[in-house]
């Protein structure tokens, strides 16, 4: 098309415009209403439910008694990694001691150690809970670390320590690398 075409378009456009007059504007107003500030309800009811599971007793764990050894490896990681951990290779960093603890008490502070030993850069730390001796039926401590520390998406893997560090009554919990 050329300049010709374009000025007879908008010429015949304009004639047959002639005489027409715009429509009368609506005689009702449209109000915005604020739009209320987004707000993850679902992950925060998920990260809700996440701690209550992690709290709550499933029952026994098959075989675990009192003088049971702990081992749990993360799938998709190599088994030298468990096996450099029970023979003691790793550094711990750090420990924490939940003897004396109620299991509501001890799993919130057992979920806040590990997180600050990951913030901290820590690779191993050792967790002692008990053989439960004293515990009636099985130990609940024990239990509910293992339980608490195989849901955790950081730990690698965990093995009850050798008997000079502590035995079936303490752990070493290896951790993931921060990316």
């Amino acid at each position: 098309m050329n300049r010709q075409d374009d000025d007879d378009d908008e010429a015949a456009f304009r004639r047959e415009m002639t005489g027409v007059r715009p429509l009368d504007p609506p005689d009702f107003v449209v109000h915005e209403h604020p739009r209320p500030s987004p707000r993850p309800r679902q992950r925060e009811a998920d990260e809700a439910a996440v701690m209550t599971e992690l709290l709550e007793d499933p029952g026994p764990i098959e075989g675990l008694e009192t003088g049971e050894e702990l081992v749990f490896l993360r799938p998709g990681y190599q088994k030298r990694y468990l096996n450099r951990l029970r023979r003691g290779h790793y550094a711990v960093s750090d420990r924490i001691d939940l003897h004396g603890m109620n299991e509501s008490a001890a799993g919130s502070v057992l979920l806040s150690f590990v997180d600050e030993a990951l913030g901290r850069g820590f690779g191993c730390i050792k967790v002692v809970h008990g053989k439960g001796l004293r515990s009636r039926g099985r130990p609940k401590l024990k239990s509910l670390a293992a339980r608490l520390l195989r849901r955790h998406p950081s730990v690698v893997a965990y093995a009850s320590c050798r008997p000079n560090q502590g035995g079936t009554g303490a752990m070493l919990v290896l951790l993931a690398r921060r990316r």
